[in-house]
Order: structure tokens, then C-alpha cells, then sequence
């Protein structure tokens, strides 16, 4: 494995960052977000980037992003719609394990309230509903563990993911 990373993929509002970043302090490691990574290399939010580029500019710059990150010993939040690229999908796997947090479509629909301003990625005429079932098969696809966030807190998230490491 050589780097050793973790990689969190899932919807967006299921707490990557949030988990992310409590996961990073407990087992010692570093943190990076890829929004942020997208943010700071773009110069742009997530938002804008969506608005004048399209959906399809915007996932070019995130690929481009993600394929920028070389880290050790890490753990890399990603943007939800990170599972469009397979190339970085690739990439992340070969530098650690990547995990999946599942929140069911309800609990994540009530956690979506502002969506725009997340710069969250919708395709034109795409619903909330498409886009989750679209994602979950991704979702799947790539991870080596799913962690089921059905009532768990932040802290039993947290724990599920140290089980597997």
C-alpha cells in the first residue's frame, strides 16, 4: 500500500470532512478536503466554478485536483461527486484504502437543504433521487469498506472507521 492514506467517499452532507477531520486527530494523521484542494487551485468556490464552467468544466477541474494529491499518511475528504472520475477514482485507491459513508436517501435528502451553495452536482434536469441512486452504484464500486451511517453520530462513525484500519 506505501502511503497508507484513507480515502472518504460518499454523498454530499453524509460528514466526510467533518468525520475526516476527527478520524485525522485520532490516529495522528493529516487532513485534506478536495473541495478545498479544487477551491485553492480554480481560485474560485465550488459554486462559481459549477455556474460558469457546467457541470462537466466543474468535474475537470475536480479530476485535475484530485490527481494533484500526494500525500502519506492522510486522510482525504472528497467532494461527492468525486466518483465521476474514474481516473482519480483509480489514483485514490492506489494510495490507501477508500471508504464509503452511507447515509440512506431520506436521512441525506433531509440534510440537503442548501444544495447550490454547497456546490453540489446536479446535471441539468437531474433530480436528487437520480443522482443518488447514480452515485450509491459508484459508491460501491470503489470502496474497499462501506460504513452504514443509519443513527450513528459523528464519534460512531469515527469508531467504525478505526475497526477497519
Amino acid at each position: 500500500m506505501g502511503k497508507n492514506n484513507i480515502t472518504l467517499i460518499g454523498m454530499p452532507a453524509s460528514g466526510k470532512s467533518t468525520v475526516g477531520v476527527i478520524l485525522a486527530k485520532i490516529l495522528g494523521m493529516n487532513f485534506i478536503d478536495t473541495d478545498l484542494v479544487i477551491q485553492q487551485r480554480e481560485n474560485a468556490l465550488l459554486s462559481d466554478i459549477i455556474k460558469d464552467r457546467g457541470v462537466d468544466g466543474f468535474l475537470e477541474a475536480e479530476e485535475a485536483a484530485i490527481l494533484s494529491v500526494d500525500q502519506t499518511n492522510t486522510v482525504i475528504a472528497t467532494g461527492g461527486s468525486a466518483v465521476y472520475s474514474e481516473a482519480g477514482m483509480k489514483y485514490l485507491k492506489s494510495l490507501g484504502k477508500v471508504i464509503y459513508l452511507k447515509v440512506e436517501k431520506e436521512d441525506l435528502f433531509g440534510r440537503l437543504h442548501h444544495i447550490r451553495q454547497r456546490g453540489v452536482v446536479l446535471r441539468p434536469g437531474e433530480t436528487l433521487d437520480e443522482m443518488y441512486d447514480n452515485r450509491s452504484t459508484l459508491y460501491k464500486k470503489y470502496a474497499d469498506y462501506i460504513i452504514d451511517e443509519t443513527d450513528a453520530s459523528v464519534e460512531d462513525t469515527v469508531e467504525m472507521i478505526r475497526h477497519t484500519t
